[in-house]
């Protein structure tokens, strides 16, 4: 599970801002925020049982975030989602410009990737699809992108709220992530947008804002199994594109 929340050319100043909470077992070893050193332009969290990645940054112009989908066990015999990720930021790899056929040889995923192409949405559920995302705000928890999930709701009208009260303070999104509300009330998705669990919850919050000349800045907050903040992590970075 995960939760982010999109807003592309949604404010004057700011062309892409992203805020994302990352849920998965306290367990699974996972680096910090940084600069690979296989890629020094990519700029992610790594996951250290599979070596991708679930949400990062290119100087090349790239940025990429994926969120599984809710049905079925994990088949393990199709090939890791951080892969995915992780060829998409680095523009190489197998599937660093991946087509809707290739979709299918992993386990369900939304994946939102902006470049100089723009911004889409890759899909494996129902189908395999790769479609443009609009100017405005989207949020994806783990089901269909926007779909109508309390848990995607919440972010996506927080961050509304955010762009229309003070854009002006990225930080401020963090008490965004940090939203331990639950919707009692819906079986489909109770999940607050930050998950206190102490085997399987929310392991870190990251903001990126990229805004209109280019300038973008990534922040990653990381917390322990009881909810603890154990570390943030800051990089700054320039994009020469435009979309």
């Amino acid at each position: 599970m995960c939760v982010v929340a999109l807003a592309l050319n949604a404010d004057q100043r700011w062309r892409i801002i992203v805020a994302a909470n990352r849920d998965e077992f306290h367990d699974r070893p996972s680096a910090p925020l940084d600069r690979w050193a296989d890629n020094a332009h990519l700029i992610a969290g790594r996951d250290l049982r599979s070596g991708g990645t679930w949400l990062g940054v290119s100087e090349q112009g790239r940025l990429a975030v994926i969120t599984n989908v809710r049905g079925l066990a994990p088949d393990p015999s199709l090939e890791s989602r951080g892969t995915l990720v992780s060829h998409v930021l680095a523009g190489a790899g197998r599937y660093a410009n991946p087509e809707a056929g290739d979709l299918g040889r992993f386990n369900p995923f939304n994946l939102i990737v902006a470049d100089a192409k723009g911004a889409r949405v890759l899909t494996n559920r129902p189908s395999p699809a790769i479609l443009p995302l609009e100017s405005g705000i989207h949020a994806v928890s783990n089901g269909e992108l926007d779909e109508n999930w309390p848990r995607a709701a919440r972010i996506k009208s927080r961050m509304a709220d955010w762009l229309s009260s003070r854009a002006d303070h990225p930080s401020d999104l963090f008490d965004l992530l940090a939203d331990e509300a639950a919707s009692h009330d819906c079986e489909v998705d109770p999940s607050p947008i930050f998950i206190r669990n102490p085997v399987y919850g929310t392991r870190c919050s990251t903001v990126i804002t990229i805004d209109a000349l280019g300038q973008g800045a990534i922040t990653e907050r990381r917390f322990a199994a009881d909810g603890r903040v154990t570390g943030e992590t800051r990089f700054t970075f320039g994009w020469h594109i435009c979309f």
